[in-house]
């Protein structure tokens, strides 16, 4: 199933997209992608509803994030060995684990706001998994269990606020806007290998993200068993797992975004996102 939530900020309903790919209410079932709609027996509930039946949406709705009610938002740094490589620095030997405020997190194609004072502000086409069940001291054999889905992320980042001022990276990944997510939230069967996706980034039809989730350093399945050592994770929560190469730091000379410019980003099977970058 893919799994999405339409309409304004704040007021998005739950919504399915049919196999024609036109949207489909889901409001009559469940009141949101979200929480305990996202256990297995919530998602088996949904599954077993014929499409056909839900009310047709008309128009070109906005699309909001595709999982609601978001607890955390945990993110991965320097999951991707030829992304360490761009940036000059050394594989972690252990997942580098960061927060991104679920404040910042909107629609796929909503707008990128360039927060006051950024200088740098930067791009990353990212994979990430949703939590459906529970999660604590699981094992790598059962960490798929766990898992609903999957989803693009855009990690947008200012590096100057990330790695020029004192602190943790957190601040320079949590500005309002810096979450798209979307548009879709694809169910696990839906995806034979996450460890096996194409992922690419343009901005203003330049592509400078053309990888794949192959060279992820720890994958999903050792993502959920080692993350669940030092948190539970819940049932909606979003973990991001990382970007290849490609990031504007990494260019020579580097490149950040600015008002107008478009970006544009895509993972294999889990759709497309859009957004123009707006003077925050």
């Amino acid at each position: 199933m893919k799994l999405l939530r339409y309409g304004p900020p704040g007021q998005e309903k739950p919504g399915l997209l049919d196999a024609d790919g036109r949207i489909r209410d889901l409001s009559a079932h469940v009141d949101d992608i979200a929480g305990t709609a996202l256990l297995p027996d919530g998602l088996d509930s949904l599954r077993a509803i014929d499409p056909a039946s839900l009310p047709l949406v008309e128009g070109n709705p906005r699309l909001g994030p595709c999982v609601g009610q978001v607890g955390k938002m945990v993110c991965i740094g320097l999951n991707f060995s030829d992304h360490a490589a761009e940036t000059g620095m050394a594989v972690p030997p252990e997942p580098i684990i960061f927060m991104k405020a679920t404040s910042a997190i909107v629609g796929p194609n909503d707008p990128i706001e360039l927060p006051r004072g950024s200088e740098k502000t930067d791009w990353e086409v990212e994979l990430a998994f949703v939590i459906g069940k529970t999660a604590k001291y699981v094992s790598e054999d059962e960490a798929m269990d766990h898992v609903a889905g999957y989803c693009i992320v855009n990690d947008v980042s200012e590096r100057a606020f990330q790695i020029e001022r004192q602190g943790q990276w957190t601040k320079g990944k949590s500005c309002d806007s810096f979450g798209p997510t979307g548009p879709w939230l694809v169910t696990r069967d839906e995806i034979e290998d996450p460890q096996a996706l194409k992922m690419w980034l343009e901005v203003n039809g330049h592509r400078y993200q053309d990888g794949s989730s192959a060279t992820m350093v720890y994958g999903v399945r050792y993502l959920v068993s080692y993350l669940s050592r030092f948190m539970s994770l819940q049932p909606g929560d979003i973990v991001s797992t990382g970007t290849p190469p490609g990031v504007g730091m990494g260019q020579k000379p580097q490149v950040f975004l600015k008002a107008g410019d478009v970006v544009e980003l895509g993972i294999e099977g889990l759709g497309i996102q859009r957004q123009t970058v707006v003077q925050g």
